[in-house]
């Protein structure tokens, strides 16, 4: 009997990471287990919000142990991480710094001004990403700006999963996917691009040989294999979670939007080249680099970002049934399904009340004080009626989160002269099953749910076609079909 062959996805998102397992049953159908969760927390440092990176490499030995104390040793690990955030490394290797959140503040006072610097058509010819206020070359200018001798003292410049990737085997490797996201790379070379990097005010010396998906970074350093009792490769993966969960999408055909629901919705499609026309820019997609050098044409949209903060900020708050009720803080907690009840139970309790809407892509909802109270003026400002209750407090975030979505997919239909048939999400929003019919309904097309695990799947997919379980990704895509439960919402 053949021995059973693991991959290990390690994913780490900005709320939690997580190591997941595959393997391949001898009816060709993918299995995954879970070995080991964490909460990814962000740490205030030096007046800023801060990875914890000790907590998040902890974790990670953490996690290798677990996987050689259940007797399953990875033939390979690949790890994915959220985009754009990096860390600098001396010529000994040590930080230099702090792994700064993009989340944080410190590029809101330099933005503005690196733009007039830059020119942002040409910068979004040359790069293709979208312009976003935390994007990489925001980051660096800051950084350059506030602690200009940390630059200096600087060997290499790593984007986060770059950086563990680098503690676990002692090499240090750009890797292209997650590159794209800094808004640094040419779209077309596949390179640095000299414009962006002086635009960045970083040094060139900083930035090495981008590295493709499926590239060994070699064996476990000896101090890491010591410590969780095993070696195994390490392969570069798309590094950028985006990259990976699109690889899992099983699309049926060439119509298909793709839409990987998390923290952010990123909504879009795998394009054969980049569009960096000026209509592209004025809607705001970005074309970040995937596997085999395909090209993620799509658009960032506020995600679940919005209703995980109202969940945190209730925290156990109930709501009193009835117009205009105050919250009261409860004993119980509230879940996400409760939220999605709630709106819910207002569109059924109120079918023809007029429904507020704000702008979910405005910067004001990025990190507000508070989530609830910021939606509530954006209302009042706009002249809508303003959401009291839990229920129309929902009612109303959902509804923008599906009329963004819509409102996007008609932008991409314009930009890419395609005519779009279905959407199929991926990631841990797919579970949510109201967000799934409103998309339905909102944007007039099937919408096909799951499989849930995208982010790590694809990760295991690029660890897999390199050591010879797919031979190539359609393959890959195929076992996901036979393998996950992909459950169908039709609109009304």
């Amino acid at each position: 009997m053949l021995q059973q062959r693991y991959y290990l996805a390690i994913d780490i998102g900005a709320s939690s990471g997580r190591h997941v397992l595959g393997s391949v049953n001898g009816n060709g159908v993918i299995e995954l287990e879970e070995v080991h969760r964490f909460d990814n927390v962000q740490v205030r440092r030096r007046g800023h919000d801060c990875w914890d990176i000790d907590m998040i490499w902890e974790n990670i030995l953490i996690g290798l142990e677990k996987c050689r104390e259940a007797g399953k040793i990875p033939e390979t690990i690949g790890i994915d991480t959220w985009g754009v955030d990096f860390v600098l490394v001396d010529a000994q290797g040590r930080l230099v710094g702090d792994a700064v959140a993009y989340r944080d503040a410190r590029t809101s006072e330099v933005a503005a001004d690196v733009d007039a610097g830059i020119g942002l058509e040409r910068l979004y010819r040359v790069t293709g990403i979208q312009r976003q206020a935390f994007n990489t070359v925001y980051q660096l200018a800051a950084l350059s700006r506030e602690h200009p001798e940390e630059l200096e003292a600087a060997d290499r410049f790593l984007m986060v999963p770059e950086y563990l990737n680098y503690l676990l085997t002692g090499n240090m490797v750009n890797e292209y996917t997650n590159a794209t996201t800094t808004n640094l790379v040419n779209a077309r070379t596949c390179t640095w691009d000299p414009f962006a990097l002086e635009a960045a005010e970083a040094p060139a010396r900083l930035f090495g040989e981008i590295a493709m998906p499926g590239t060994v970074m070699g064996g476990l350093a000896p101090e890491v294999q010591q410590r969780v009792g095993f070696d195994a490769r390490v392969m570069l993966p798309a590094t950028h979670d985006t990259g990976s969960a699109f690889l899992a999408v099983p699309a049926r055909d060439a119509q298909a939007v793709y839409l990987s629901s998390g923290t952010w919705s990123l909504l879009g499609v795998e394009h054969e080249g980049p569009i960096t026309s000026d209509a592209s820019r004025y809607q705001n997609f970005t074309n970040e680099g995937g596997y085999l050098k395909r090209f993620r044409f799509l658009k960032n949209i506020m995600g679940l970002w919005m209703i995980q903060s109202i969940r945190r900020e209730l925290n156990g708050v109930s709501h009193v049934a009835g117009k205009g009720a105050e919250l009261k803080r409860a004993a119980k907690e509230i879940g996400f399904g409760e939220l999605a009840d709630a709106a819910r139970a207002e569109q059924q309790l109120h079918p023809d009340a007029p429904i507020p809407h704000v702008n979910v892509n405005d910067d004001r909802f990025l990190a507000p004080a508070s989530m609830i109270e910021e939606i509530k003026t954006a209302c009042r400002e706009t002249g809508q009626l303003v959401p009291d209750t839990v229920g129309e407090l929902m009612r109303c975030v959902y509804e923008s989160l599906t009329g963004c979505y819509a409102d996007s997919i008609n932008e991409l239909s314009a930009l890419t002269g395609r005519t779009y048939t279905s959407i199929n999400i991926v990631g841990g929003g797919c579970q949510d099953t109201y967000l799934n019919e409103l998309t339905a309904r909102a944007c007039g097309i099937p919408v096909f749910a799951g499989p849930i695990e995208g982010t790590s799947l694809g990760n295991l997919m690029v660890q897999m076609i390199g050591d010879g379980v797919f031979a190539d990704l359609d393959e890959a895509r195929e076992a996901i079909r036979r393998s996950f439960d992909v459950v169908e919402y039709q609109p009304e």
